[in-house]
This record gives C-alpha cells, structure tokens and sequence, in this order.
C-alpha cells in the first residue's frame, strides 16, 4: 500500500473556501479517478512563519504502478483545475509513502 500525500500552505483570508471546495469537489473527483481507496484530510498543527493555514491530505492506493498511473492519467488535469480555481494564493507539495505495517 502507498499513500500520495499532499501538503498545501493556503491563504488564511480563503481557506475556508478553499475547504469547502475540496471537501466537496476536488477530493471527491480524485477519488472518482478509481485510483485510490480513500483520502484522510488533516490540518497541520504548525504556525507558518509565511503565514496562511496549511493541510495535508492522504490518499491510499494500492501500489506505485498504481500511482504512476494517476500521475500520467489524472494528476496534470485535477491539478490545473486547483491552479485556476486559486492562482497564487497557495503552495503545495507531494510525498510518497509506502506502508511498512500498520498496528
């Protein structure tokens, strides 16, 4: 099992917006994609000295074939539609987990 997960820095004066939206649109399609199991959403516990509010969200699939497939398929498309819905009012990154054992 892999986990793509990605972290996101957004504005604080629309974060609520940007919330909602990807509680409501953006996840729910990257799921519709078949790729992944679920998703978890977390709010990072940190006080960013470039101010905003950052989250991080974990999507679980089942291997990195399986991934690279989103990356090739989905990911540039479901990416532009976060760039045009918020141009410049966020900075992300993506990480790669591979699930050693859960308990």
């Amino acid at each position: 099992m892999y986990i793509y997960n990605v972290t996101t820095n957004i504005e604080e004066a629309i974060h609520q917006e940007w919330l909602r939206w990807m509680n409501e649109i953006h996840i729910p399609k990257i799921l519709a994609t078949g790729k992944f199991l679920n998703a978890k959403m977390t709010k990072v516990m940190v006080e960013e000295e470039m101010g905003g509010v950052t989250y991080s969200v974990q999507y679980t699939t089942v291997d990195k074939e399986t991934l690279d497939r989103y990356y090739d398929e989905d990911q540039p498309r479901l990416h532009d539609d976060e760039q045009k819905k918020f141009p410049n009012k966020f900075v992300s990154f993506s990480t790669e987990l591979k699930i050693i054992s859960e308990h």
